[in-house]
């Protein structure tokens, strides 16, 4: 099934926007659903705030209430992200999930590409530079531009393991 990714919004409870999108993450990397979903988003915005005669920046929720999800829709994606903790349902008529269109996207500001340069290849020895795998080096298996990902091979605990990360958690190994 080669169904493409769309964005769906889902409401949570006030105030568990970041915990609802945390546990997602959690969950999609504990049972490996990076196929089905792609992206969890709280989206945000820096305002000039002041108090007390004081300027600072904050950064504020844009929709307080709703987590975006960039997921494929079955069975499986649908009860994962229904049955997350914090989570209330979908936004849609009854419930149902209706995915944005491509204009709503657009509006939002959902998907601004962020173009990474690398001076890597597939074949290419590289580090992997942050995150739990920090200083583990593997082989670049195969490299997602569209998505800012790349697939390094890795020797862990005597096997080789593939590993998904973005593109700038990687560099040329020297």
């Amino acid at each position: 099934m080669s169904e493409e990714a769309k964005w769906y919004v889902v409401h949570t409870y006030s105030g568990y926007e970041n915990k609802v999108a945390k546990n997602l993450e959690r969950i999609v990397e504990n049972r490996n659903l990076h196929d089905l979903i792609h992206e969890i988003r709280v989206p945000t915005e820096k305002v000039v705030e002041i108090k007390d005669n004081k300027k600072r920046e904050v950064e504020r929720k844009i929709f307080p209430g709703y987590v975006l999800v960039k997921m494929i829709m079955t069975d499986e994606s649908w009860y994962v992200v229904r049955n997350t903790r914090g989570c209330t349902g979908f936004v849609g008529p009854n419930g149902k999930p209706v995915p944005l269109t491509e204009e709503e996207v657009e509006v939002l500001g959902v998907e601004e590409k962020r173009k990474v340069e690398i001076d890597y290849a597939v074949g290419d020895t590289v580090t992997i530079v942050t995150g739990p795998l920090q200083n583990s080096v593997g082989i670049v298996d195969e490299i997602d531009l569209e998505r800012n990902k790349v697939r390094v091979i890795i020797s862990m605990f005597g096997r080789e393991t593939p590993v998904e990360i973005d593109l700038d958690h990687a560099e040329l190994f020297e």
